[in-house]
């Protein structure tokens, strides 16, 4: 996702919670730091996960270990010449074969797809969206029925 903000502004989105509960997670223990375990919390679901960032590289790429079992997430941010910055989520490492992986790789990719859409609100226009915590309201419950 291309985001019309400076590399650090963005990279730095994903390091404080205090701008990452703008479009993401409601709480956090603790800014991102390396090999320091905080716990992200998604207050409207009661669900938190221990998250622990195993590579930190400025304004490039952060490296993050979370859930149970725990999968690998990497944000990469590459500044593009305009001054914006393209964004790019990997998640791997998953476990489950077949069809329960096909899900759980349709699950994450519409995740993080949503997260990035919402930071891309937040940091271009400073709209809270709450893609979040509108995804699966109560009355819907956790998949759309």
């Amino acid at each position: 996702m291309l985001i019309r903000k400076p590399v650090g502004e963005v990279f730095n989105a994903f390091i404080d919670p205090a701008v990452t509960v703008n479009f993401w997670f409601t709480k956090s223990t603790g800014k991102l730091a390396l090999h320091q375990q905080v716990t992200w919390e998604w207050e409207m679901y009661h669900v938190s996960t221990p998250v622990t960032a195993t590579a930190i590289v400025p304004d490039r790429l952060i490296t993050v270990e979370w859930g149970d079992p725990a999968t690998t997430v990497d944000f990469k941010f590459q500044e593009l010449k305009d001054g914006s910055t393209y964004v790019v989520v990997t998640n791997y490492g998953f476990r489950e074969t077949g069809d329960d992986l096909i899900a759980i790789i349709r699950d994450s990719t519409g995740g993080f797809t949503t997260v990035l859409d919402g930071l891309k609100a937040y940091l271009e226009h400073g709209l809270r969206l709450n893609l979040i915590g509108d995804k699966f309201p109560k009355e819907v419950g956790a998949h759309g029925g």
